[in-house]
């Protein structure tokens, strides 16, 4: 009996929902579940979804909090009900975003991190079960670091290219998410071509940073994200984890065609690659060479804060 695609998947790489909504997590059974703003935007404007909203709305108005500290306290409470609901159904880790707005300041990430993580241990879950996403700048990269060695995990993510991966792996980042899809999007745009399979410039990317992650040793996880099509997924299959939507679940799922890794630790170790290392300029300089992770990086931040202002209007909406 053929097994579908998404079971064949799950032997070689930990697939991961890329949802805010609970009913695809229960039909696809992810190992893990990640979250943004855009998704719990989404999320929590659907009627089956209204009461955590309402109950967030409720607890932190029972504070005494006014102004807009209380819409702040709302979203963050709204942020950790989505997470606690995602955490009774998978059995891995759930990812929680970090305000896009503190992209550039590592001190008020790092203190946002820690009133997430206290607020999901308040609730009895072990921050092994967390990870707090976090925008690829160097002051994000610089604010994983430091919680790193207070054992708070990290998923980097807006993440396009190669230095940023390089400085996300010598801070010892717990996991990275390069957008696949959205690197795609921005070289369609500029060349006109339609690219396929491995000669998709998203796929090429992760590979090369699956490649020297391998090679030398660094424990930092890769989790391919933002993808456009089952394409892509196929030919990343084997890297460490996939962080899929669910309609290209859906895809997986109805079909039966055979899967292969594509990713080996063992096709890494022979790969050319030489190691390097990067301080804050050379960080600068590479990701401001790279016109795709530059536009791409500064887009993102832009839209996760768009939605968070909608999420905020939201609330204010119901205060």
């Amino acid at each position: 009996m053929s097994t579908n695609q998404l079971d064949q998947l799950k032997k070689v790489t930990t697939v991961v929902a890329d949802t805010g909504d609970f009913e695809s997590m229960k039909t696809y059974m992810p190992q893990d579940a990640t979250t943004n703003p855009s998704l719990i935007l989404q999320a929590a404007a659907k009627p089956e979804y209204k009461h955590l909203v309402e109950q967030a709305v409720s607890e932190m108005k029972a504070t005494g909090v006014t102004g807009p500290a209380l819409t702040e306290a709302i979203i963050d409470r709204i942020l950790i009900l989505f997470g606690l609901e995602i955490l009774k159904i998978v059995p891995g880790r759930v990812s929680t975003e970090v305000d896009a707005r503190l992209s550039f300041d590592t001190a008020a990430t790092i203190a946002k991190a820690h009133q997430l993580i206290a607020a999901y241990e308040k609730e009895g879950h072990s921050r092994e079960r967390i990870l707090i996403k976090i925008a690829s700048t160097w002051e994000g990269i610089k604010a994983a670091e430091a919680l790193a060695k207070e054992g708070i995990h990290c998923n980097l993510t807006l993440l396009f290219s190669f230095a940023q991966a390089v400085a996300c792996a010598e801070a010892g980042v717990r996991l990275i998410s390069p957008f696949v899809g959205r690197i795609l999007d921005w070289h369609k745009k500029e060349t006109g071509k339609d690219y396929q399979g491995d000669e998709d410039p998203g796929v090429i990317s992760v590979k090369s940073i699956y490649n020297y992650y391998k090679k030398f040793g660094y424990k930092t996880q890769v989790m391919g994200a933002s993808f456009r099509n089952k394409g892509e997924i196929l030919a990343l299959a084997g890297c460490d984890l996939l962080t899929i939507s669910p309609g290209l679940l859906a895809e997986l799922q109805a079909s039966d065609e055979p899967v292969t890794a594509r990713l080996t630790a063992e096709e890494a170790a022979a790969s050319s690659d030489e190691k390097i290392s990067l301080n804050e300029s050379q960080f600068r300089f590479l990701l401001n060479e790279d016109a795709m992770a530059t536009e791409k990086t500064a887009h993102g931040i832009r839209a996760f804060s768009a939605d968070i202002v909608k999420l905020e209007k939201l609330i204010e909406g119901m205060i």
